[in-house]
């Protein structure tokens, strides 16, 4: 059954589908930055239609525990871990580092987010975390949710469509309805690399399917078949 409904829901074209409501752009200068966004998420939409009808599945949220996501999910019968990797990286910094981490520091942080055993999780929400890992950790992060994802597994990652990294405001995801993300911002940080499609294309080549939706606030909801 889950292996259909992927089928059905990569086999769509749904790119270019516009936001509703139209919204404030993200990735504005620190002073300008809202303190609060709801957003139609295309992306969110298509991943809890893969979850919709299955009971029982175990999902990871890499936005931290919040709420509005633990209800959401657990009222749908399914069971939530939350991990919070851009707290583990910040470790009092004002910023997430940008330079190379020690695979000693790698390993630790691995072990405190993603330290799961093989195939655990039928689906996992990176939110926006994917941006803030310099390369290094980066490879080492996409390794692990290989292993700790099961085949057929969906991921859901938000990625910012300007062309630079600056300084800018950085959110909590929030599920509302099965169509609307409300961001809370968290505070102030440097993503360390942004993404065009083919970079994700290359970011994602183990996995079976990558599908981009396209919106008017910024960002870009992609959803990923393992």
């Amino acid at each position: 059954m889950i292996a259909e409904r992927f089928k059905s829901i990569f086999s769509r074209s749904r790119a270019g589908e516009p936001a509703r409501p139209r919204l404030s752009p993200l990735g504005r200068r620190e002073a300008e930055g809202p303190e609060l966004i709801t957003r139609h998420s295309a992306g969110l939409e298509q991943f809890l239609l893969y979850i919709r009808d299955e009971a029982g599945l175990t999902l990871l949220d890499l936005g931290g525990a919040n709420q509005e996501n633990i209800s959401y999910i657990t009222n749908l019968g399914h069971r939530l871990a939350s991990e919070d990797p851009i707290r583990s990286l910040r470790q009092g910094r004002d910023d997430v580092p940008a330079e190379p981490l020690h695979p000693s520091e790698i390993d630790a942080f691995l072990d405190e987010n993603l330290n799961y055993p093989p195939s655990h999780f039928d689906g996992v929400l990176l939110w926006d975390v994917l941006e803030y890992l310099e390369p290094r950790l980066l490879n080492a992060v996409m390794d692990r949710l290989f292993q700790i994802v099961k085949p057929s597994s969906c991921l859901l990652g938000l990625f910012r469509a300007q062309e630079k990294a600056y300084r800018s405001p950085f959110y909590s995801f929030r599920i509302q309805d099965a169509h609307t993300l409300t961001l809370v911002r968290r505070g102030m940080l440097t993503p360390v690399q942004v993404f065009n499609n083919r970079n994700l294309e290359r970011l994602f080549h183990n996995y079976d399917s990558i599908k981009f939706f396209l919106s008017r606030d910024g960002l870009r909801d992609v959803l990923v078949r393992r």
